[in-house]
C-alpha cells in the first residue's frame, strides 16, 4: 500500500495525517479522495479507516486519515484541547491538506465515525461534498450516553462538558449524497440520531440499519458489511 506522511496545522497545532494514494492513479491532477474523521477517543489508525482506504485505493480513490488534536501523533494535551470547534477547524485543515497532493484535485468524499460523523455533517455546508458517510454519529452532544467505564477515563481529566457542545441539526440540509451506518442497539448514540439524520438531509440518501449492532460495530459480519457498501457508495459517487 503506497503511503504518505502529512504533516499540517490547525490553530498552532501540528497534526498528523497519512495519505492513501492509489498504485495507479486515473484522471492526473483529478483523482476523487475521501478524508476520515475518527470519533472523541480514538485516532487516525482506526482499522476501519485502514480497510476502507484500501479498498477505494483498489478503485483509483485516495484516501486521507489523520489524528484530530489532542490525540496520536498530534500535538496538544486532550482534556485541553478538546473542543468540537477545534474539531471542525482540524477537518478544514485535513482537507486543505489533502488536496495539496497533486493528484487529489476530484471529488471530494468524507467519512466520519461516532464524533467524526457529526464533524463530517458540522462541514456539510462549507465545502462540495459528493458523497458522505457516517458511522454511529450524534446529532447533539445531548444525545451521548457516555458509558461510566469510559467516564472515568483519566483522558477526561478535567474536562468540561461545554467544551465538546455542538448541534449540527440545522447544517444537515447541506448533506446530501449521505450513506448512514448504525446500530439499533447502539449503547451511546442512539439510533434515533441516524433517523434524524436520514429525514433532514437532502437526497440522494440512505440509511443501513445493524440489527442488534452497538456502537463499535463489533460484529465482525457488520464490519464487512460497513466496508464494502462505504466503498461502494464512494466509488459510485465519486468515480461516476
Amino acid at each position: 500500500m503506497n503511503t504518505k506522511n502529512v504533516i499540517f496545522t490547525a490553530d498552532e497545532f501540528r497534526l498528523n495525517g497519512t495519505l492513501h494514494i492509489p498504485e495507479h492513479e486515473i484522471d492526473a491532477g483529478s483523482m476523487p479522495i475521501v478524508v476520515g474523521s475518527h470519533g472523541l477517543l480514538s485516532n487516525g489508525d482506526s482499522p476501519k479507516q485502514i480497510a476502507l482506504a484500501e479498498k477505494l485505493n483498489q478503485a483509483g480513490i485516495a484516501y486521507f486519515r489523520f489524528d484530530h488534536r489532542g490525540r496520536g501523533e498530534s500535538e496538544g494535551r486532550f482534556s485541553d484541547v478538546s473542543t468540537f470547534a477545534g474539531r471542525i477547524k482540524d477537518m478544514n485543515a485535513a482537507i486543505a491538506a489533502a488536496r495539496t497532493h497533486s493528484g487529489a484535485g476530484g471529488p471530494l468524499g468524507l467519512f466520519g465515525s461516532s464524533m467524526g460523523g457529526a464533524v463530517c455533517l458540522g462541514v456539510a455546508d462549507r465545502f462540495i461534498i459528493r458523497a458522505m458517510v457516517t458511522l454511529a454519529a450524534p446529532v447533539r452532544l445531548e444525545a451521548i450516553r457516555v458509558p461510566p467505564d469510559i467516564a472515568d477515563d483519566p483522558l477526561f481529566g478535567d474536562m468540561k462538558p461545554e467544551q465538546l457542545a455542538f448541534d449540527v441539526a440545522p447544517l444537515l440540509e447541506h448533506a446530501g449524497g449521505i450513506l448512514i451506518f448504525h446500530g439499533d442497539a447502539d449503547e451511546v448514540v442512539s439510533f434515533s440520531n441516524a433517523m434524524e439524520i436520514h429525514e433532514k438531509a437532502s437526497p440522494p440518501k440512505q440509511i443501513v440499519r445493524f440489527s442488534g449492532g452497538d456502537h463499535a460495530i463489533s460484529d465482525s459480519r457488520y464490519q464487512q458489511q460497513f466496508i464494502e457498501q462505504a466503498a461502494d457508495w464512494f466509488i459510485s459517487r465519486l468515480l461516476s
